[in-house]
């Protein structure tokens, strides 16, 4: 049942025939819909278990679903090939495209300031220019926790995950081109899909969610670079977070309203008020497939002085141990990118591109950094223990542990962290997989292969 304030105030916003419109949408089914990974999404288009139902219009790898399948027995979606994610939110995806499609050639800093579960923030990665480096931040460490192993299976190699509050940023002297700034809100867009959401709504709720999102956005300014963009996002309907809050940028910041070309068919609506006239981009319930979602794109006005110093790797000869060559001997270099350095991050060896050690050495000393490109292993006593999480990144050379094929069964006995029987396999540490993609470890001792599945992202559930 929706707060009747809720109603009375939406429908004053929205008008009677839009308000109409989107109340009958809100008592539907919600829509099902995942985004494919671009560099791992071999078969998933094909998916058995999947009834396509159309394609998103505003992301070339979304797809519509007829119905919802249970993603959690489904070994894929755990080896990162795709990401289940509310279609409206794809919409960064187009954003961030359209935003840099003047320099494809140019590899860019990002931040997604509010990131987790990590939706955007993949969906982001998906459409930067090629060796683009983005930090994916979280400031309740449960739910970083979490960011961190999605964007692990992703697999995209130049990504750095912190746990910290907006203001840490704006002590750390990093810049970016572009923030996403995709903010805590009232949660109004999710009321068919989660009724904590209308358990928790109130007028009160909004005032205070409005004035976090400002300090938010303040911090998120301050690191953005003369002539970036900011990306700001909410899933609510009301003004007081959404058109009010972009009015006070321009007021209040100098920020530039941006605008984002878009097909009229998609449904997308404008601004729903008389005070802000500037573009952005509202999806509403009953006009577009998906939940509720509003996003605008603002600029900093570019600076008269000299553009921002690129800290570029500074060519210079690094003894590696024996050790240490065979690490970055995993890494394989796509295209014609710069070599891999290596550096300690929690006591595991982590494999940074040459590129951006400045920023990685600028994060590690001023912020709670929790991963930082591609971790390859830790040490224990004489042994170097292969970090899982180097078998999901995309920039993992092939060959340097043997690859073993499982069946459905068998996935699914390594996905809940059960030993496996692999007969005639080679002894140590292997790579087990599923329909082409990347599973994990285990390290096979004969009469068995004992699972190296991270405890924490075992299925906890039993298949029936």
């Amino acid at each position: 049942m929706l707060p009747d304030a809720f109603c009375k105030r939406t429908r004053a916003l929205l008008g009677d025939e839009r308000w109409s419109v989107m109340e009958r949408a809100l008592g539907d089914e919600p829509t099902v819909s995942v985004r494919t990974n671009p560099w791992k999404s071999a078969g998933c288009c094909h998916h058995d278990d999947w009834q396509i139902d159309g394609m998103v219009p505003w992301c070339s790898d979304g797809l519509y679903l007829k119905e919802r399948p249970v993603f959690t027995f489904d070994p894929l979606f755990h080896t990162g090939a795709y990401y289940v994610q509310e279609a409206s939110s794809m919409f960064v995806s187009h954003v961030v495209r359209q935003l840099t499609q003047p320099i494809r050639d140019i590899s860019l800093t990002v931040l997604d300031m509010c990131a987790a579960p990590g939706g955007k923030s993949t969906a982001i990665l998906g459409a930067l220019p090629h060796g683009s480096i983005l930090f994916a931040n979280e400031p309740i460490r449960l739910r970083a926790n979490i960011l961190a192993e999605n964007l692990s299976k992703f697999g995209y190699p130049n990504v750095v995950v912190t746990n910290n509050y907006p203001k840490d940023y704006e002590r750390s002297g990093l810049t970016f081109d572009i923030v996403l700034c995709d903010v805590p809100c009232s949660g109004e867009g999710m009321f068919r899909k989660d009724a904590v959401a209308i358990e928790e709504w109130s007028e009160e709720h909004v005032k205070r969610c409005s004035h976090l999102q400002r300090e938010i956005v303040e911090s998120a300014w301050k690191v953005l670079r003369p002539g970036g963009f900011l990306i700001y996002s909410t899933c609510t309907f009301n003004r007081e977070e959404n058109e009010d809050n972009v009015q006070w940028m321009v007021d209040e910041l100098g920020a530039e309203p941006w605008p984002i070309e878009h097909d009229g068919e998609w449904g997308i609506q404008g601004s729903m008020t008389d005070d802000y006239a500037g573009p952005c981009y509202r999806f509403l319930p009953g006009f577009i497939r998906g939940e509720g979602l509003f996003m605008a794109v603002l600029r900093k006005k570019p600076s008269t002085e000299e553009g921002h110093k690129d800290h570029k790797a500074t060519k210079k000869t690094i003894k590696l141990s024996k050790e240490e060559q065979e690490l970055l001997s995993w890494m394989y270099v796509i295209r014609n990118e710069n070599g891999w350095a290596l550096k300690m991050v929690n006591n595991v060896y982590s494999a940074i591109r040459c590129d951006w050690m400045y920023e990685t050495d600028v994060a590690l000393k001023h912020l709670r950094v929790l991963q930082a490109g591609v971790p390859l292993a830790m040490k224990k006593g004489k042994e170097l223990k292969p970090d899982h999480r180097w078998t999901l990144s995309i920039a993992r050379k092939p060959g340097v542990f043997p690859k073993i094929p499982l069946q459905y069964t068998q996935a699914i006995h390594y996905l809940r962290g059960e030993s496996l029987v692999l007969n005639d396999a080679p002894m140590g540490y292997l790579l087990v997989c599923y329909q082409g993609e990347t599973l994990g470890f285990v390290k096979n001792i004969g009469n068995r292969a004992n699972n190296l599945y991270p405890a924490e992202w075992r299925v906890k559930k039993v298949l029936q």
